[in-house]
């Protein structure tokens, strides 16, 4: 029954393709790695606020309209304790005791650009010795944090102004100029943490689809925090308002990383995948190859893999038994 049914969706293009990926981000424990940039997310939310606010009191100090609508607009894209930020105060000292606090504010918030960063080449397979190192990956975090940060505080303002609106007309406008921002910054994002070797073409359907998530869950988020949190927030208390901001992460960085990975199915022809082998799939075993060669540490290292016995196939992750052979002979293109 279940090899009838395995057969079945590799023959269904509709079916196979999202089984794939499905079964893609299980192989690179996918999960985890959305876990960890969500915890990275919640950690880095504060200070980068503590940021945002100490910089608009110095910027907006005579606009205090302008400054009050932007971190509205800030807090109601964090569902659940966007109230309780209201109360947020910035940095209260100046000059060089200022700038070293917002440094320091900054550097503390860069393990979200670091997750990012190895979540998306892992996810594209690519070997630990061709991954950008030091001082590369460090100027990526910045520059990641910079663009997607300011970035999103404008598509944030927009979608708050989508969604108080009265005007369907305004609020459709809205909503496709904030669609279009997040395409483009979500294409920076992915640029940024991903290397060179994976072309921005490639990773253009991964950011058109984050992008229209993403502005889903803003939408929604906004309207479960106007409408439905506001009778709740009591009942709840603060412990469970943060496990919910940590769970509300958890799911952005999840089905981001989803589609970061139909991207790669799709642009590594991925599918369709066997779930109940033997057989494999000629796509089973270029994920095995890529899965492979993406453990080479060194570019005088060569990874293969070889059939375990009984002749079982070569090695993979979907807890089939293999060997690993390390050759110190440079690695081809090395």
């Amino acid at each position: 029954m279940a090899h009838s049914l395995d057969r079945l969706q590799q023959r269904t293009p509709w079916l196979s393709f999202p089984v794939a990926v499905w079964k893609k981000f299980g192989d690179d424990q996918g999960g985890s790695l959305a876990a960890l940039i969500g915890f990275y997310a919640f950690t880095a939310l504060f200070p980068l606020l503590l940021v945002l606010v100490t910089v608009l009191d110095i910027v907006l100090r005579n606009y205090p309209a302008l400054r009050s609508q932007v971190l509205d607009t800030a807090y109601g894209q964090v569902p659940l304790i966007g109230d309780q930020l209201r109360h947020l105060s910035g940095l209260h000292e100046t000059g060089l005791a200022l700038v070293f606090g917002l440094l320091l504010t900054f550097l503390g918030a860069r393990g979200v650009a670091g997750a990012a960063q190895n979540a998306l080449n892992t996810v594209w397979a690519v070997p630990f010795n061709r991954r950008p190192g030091f001082p590369w990956n460090q100027l990526r975090g910045i520059g990641l944090i910079l663009g997607f940060g300011i970035g999103e505080l404008i598509t944030s303002l927009l979608s708050g102004l989508a969604a108080g609106s009265g005007q369907p007309w305004a609020r459709a406008g809205a909503i496709a100029i904030s669609l279009l921002l997040n395409v483009g910054l979500f294409w920076l994002a992915f640029r940024l943490a991903t290397a060179s070797e994976i072309t921005a073409w490639e990773l253009f359907p991964g950011a058109l689809m984050s992008a229209v998530v993403w502005q889903v869950l803003q939408l929604t988020g906004t309207y479960i925090l106007r409408h439905q949190l506001a009778h709740s927030s009591a009942l709840y208390g603060t412990f469970g308002l943060v496990l919910g901001l940590i769970s509300w992460l958890f799911l952005q960085a999840q089905v981001t990383m989803y589609a970061v990975e139909a991207s790669v199915v799709h642009a590594r022809k991925l599918w369709p995948r066997s779930l109940v082998p033997p057989p494999l799939t000629s796509s089973d075993r270029r994920a095995d190859k890529l899965y492979t060669t993406a453990a080479q540490r060194r570019p005088d290292e060569e990874v293969k893999a070889s059939a375990a016995a009984g002749g079982r196939p070569a090695a993979g992750l979907s807890g089939r038994p293999a060997e690993a052979e390390v050759s110190d002979q440079p690695a081809k293109g090395a």
